[in-house]
């Protein structure tokens, strides 16, 4: 799960929640088509193109520069490694000092540390140490960025449902354009290049969030404690409501069997059966399956949106069967496209489901957790899905992460307060 989350129910409380309603919105425009709005959906659409260049311009840069291919993951993970031990305090830090302040404070970090490592990757080759303590601050811009989106959308947008759709579709189209954009640069002008286009982004980002006007929340001017009783207290907000912790101890599941083993076993069978270039066109057919889902929520309203959401995750297993079953690639193809459909609608029903139910005062740091959490299992999922290839065989890992995928989607659907919860508006 990560990505959004955010305010209070607008309708009558179910009589299996015992939220209370939360703060009405700062901003009540007409929609996704307000000012506010269309400046974050730019600010959202630039950073999610930047961020799809770096591991393009990391490959292309350190390995031209003769570095070993390692020093590319040991990039990566530092920017993982920090976002990861630090995401929890960004929320805490977002809900301090509101979420758009810290959203500009991580651009501003991304964007110098973008700008260093322009002038590093194009006057010469740069020092190992510095690309990964650059990188890292990269991860620490994400991690004070990220728990400020949960707050922010239902802030901007009255139709929660439909922005966070429109957000989703973009920011799948921009996923697949950015390494894309970032390969033409690298073969024109260089790793550096790639990497000043990246700074420009956040700094586009930047200017379009310092634009957005937003009347102050109740609270936002209130006396805090630590930022240890600020944690614990987003944790009891967290345990308060059953159907939050009971999808994301779920979710623990899914991500550290299906999802975290699903990238790298997809990875290595495709490119290893049918070359590097069907897996790269097998993850664009993924990205359009996203748009497609992102459409899809667009149009559809379900009574039950957690419930329509996990029904939709039935399509995460097709994908992995296909996998694992010697299907021809215009078959995998197909496979990668429900996935993107499915998980995709699961998205916007999860994120929409958590903003327009968890008041505005706790979203942030609970934003903070579920990203923490859903991190630390798909990277344990990731790391361990080469060592139980290597036991059980590749095939057998998807095809019984196909049927745990089936099996959580079932628990998800058996539990009251996930099944029952309704649409807040």
């Amino acid at each position: 799960m990560t990505d959004e989350t955010a305010t209070g129910p607008k309708g009558p409380a179910s009589p299996v929640l015992p939220d209370p309603p939360a703060p009405l919105r700062a901003d009540p425009g007409p929609g996704p088509g307000n000012r506010n709005f269309r400046l974050f959906f730019a600010a959202r659409a630039v950073a999610v193109l930047g961020d799809g260049m770096i591991p393009v311009a990391l490959a292309a840069g350190l390995l031209d520069a003769g570095r070993p291919a390692s020093s590319v993951g040991y990039a990566l993970g530092s920017w993982m490694g920090s976002f990861a031990l630090l995401v929890l305090f960004g929320g805490v830090l977002a809900d301090r000092f509101t979420a758009r302040r810290m959203m500009i404070v991580a651009d501003i970090l991304r964007l110098v540390g973008g700008v260093v490592l322009t002038v590093l990757f194009t006057t010469g080759n740069p020092p190992l140490w510095a690309v990964y303590a650059l990188s890292a601050l990269a991860g620490v811009g994400a991690a004070l960025f990220q728990p400020g989106v949960a707050s922010t959308i239902p802030r901007v947008a009255p139709d929660v449902q439909r922005a966070n759709a429109v957000l989703r579709v973009s920011e799948a189209l921009m996923t697949m354009a950015g390494p894309a954009f970032a390969g033409l640069v690298v073969s024109l002008a260089g790793a550096g290049a790639v990497f000043g286009a990246n700074a420009l982004t956040f700094g586009v980002s930047a200017v379009c969030l310092a634009l957005m006007r937003l009347a102050p929340l109740p609270g936002d001017d209130a006396k805090r404690g630590s930022m240890a009783a600020e944690l614990v207290d987003g944790w009891r907000e967290f345990l308060a409501r059953s159907w939050l912790w009971q999808v994301i101890a779920v979710w623990t599941v899914y991500g550290l069997t299906v999802l975290g083993p699903m990238l790298p076993l997809t990875a290595t069978l495709v490119t290893q059966e049918h070359g590097s270039a069907s897996y790269g066109v097998l993850m664009a057919v993924n990205g359009a399956g996203s748009a497609a889902g992102g459409l899809l929520a667009l149009r559809t309203r379900p009574a039950r949106p957690l419930a329509a959401g996990a029904v939709a995750l039935l399509g995460v297993p097709v994908n992995t069967v296909l996998l694992a079953s010697d299907a021809p690639v215009a078959v995998l193809g197909a496979g990668q496209f429900v996935l993107g459909t499915s998980f995709a609608f699961w998205l916007v029903m999860w994120s929409t489901s958590v903003q327009t139910h968890v008041p505005q005062e706790a979203l942030n740091r609970l934003h903070a957790y579920d990203v923490a959490g859903s991190l630390l299992m798909l990277a344990a999922g990731r790391a361990l899905a080469g060592p139980a290839a290597e036991v059980l065989g590749l095939r057998q890992v998807l095809l019984g992460g196909s049927v745990i995928g089936v099996a959580v989607m079932c628990v998800l659907l058996l539990l009251p307060s996930v099944r029952r919860l309704p649409r807040a508006g």
